[in-house]
């Protein structure tokens, strides 16, 4: 279905999509002090995370943005403990990264996260990292992900206690400003010749 303001039962294919043109864009200090969000997973920058340019190297950033993943999986019931007694799991299907602020080592940070679409088997969400003490935007991260019965490696709705856990938030969130990192695509602008 098309993005609407609406949530569907989950089951028909209709979901939650939150339209980028009723919502205005959202302040770094909007997000972090926004308790809709979900913001329950933190960490620091690790040694081993920097590379030569001496800040936190991008493949942690996505692998950090993983865990937080991970974090809000389990907030909703559907973590690693629910795919090995259900044979179900979470496969991510795409996923953008924006950098906008480097971090250094030791430095800590936190993530907010927003769910912007939600339907019977998917999940449209978006991570913002920020400097734990700084209060700065580091990078984003914004994911589209599905509900996989790993027995037959196909998509398959959410189990109904996740899916009302889900939708629960997916409603909390339609209020809070949709992130202009939201749905970005990446490219150069042309030069006009002279």
């Amino acid at each position: 279905s098309g993005p609407g303001p609406g949530i569907g039962d989950g089951r028909g294919g209709e979901g939650l999509e939150i339209a980028a043109d009723r919502l205005s864009s959202p302040t770094m200090s909007d997000m972090l002090n926004d308790e809709r969000l979900f913001a329950e997973h933190s960490g620091r920058v690790k040694p081993e995370w920097i590379d030569v340019n001496g800040h936190m190297n991008l493949a942690y950033y996505l692998l950090a943005f993983d865990q937080g993943t991970d974090t809000l999986l389990h907030h909703h019931g559907i973590g690693s403990t629910y795919t090995r007694s259900s044979n179900c799991g979470f496969f991510v299907l795409e996923t953008h990264l924006t950098y906008e602020q480097e971090l250094l080592e030791g430095e800590p940070f936190r993530l907010h996260t927003q769910i912007l679409g939600l339907d019977a088997k998917r999940v449209h969400y978006f991570h913002a990292m920020h400097h734990a003490e700084k209060g700065f935007l580091a990078a984003t991260n914004e994911i589209m992900a599905v509900h996989v019965d790993l027995a037959v490696r196909r998509s398959a709705p959410w189990p109904e206690a996740a899916y009302r856990s889900l939708t629960a938030m997916a409603e909390a969130h339609r209020a809070v400003p949709r992130p202009p990192q939201a749905g970005r695509s990446i490219g150069m602008e042309r030069r006009r010749a002279a």
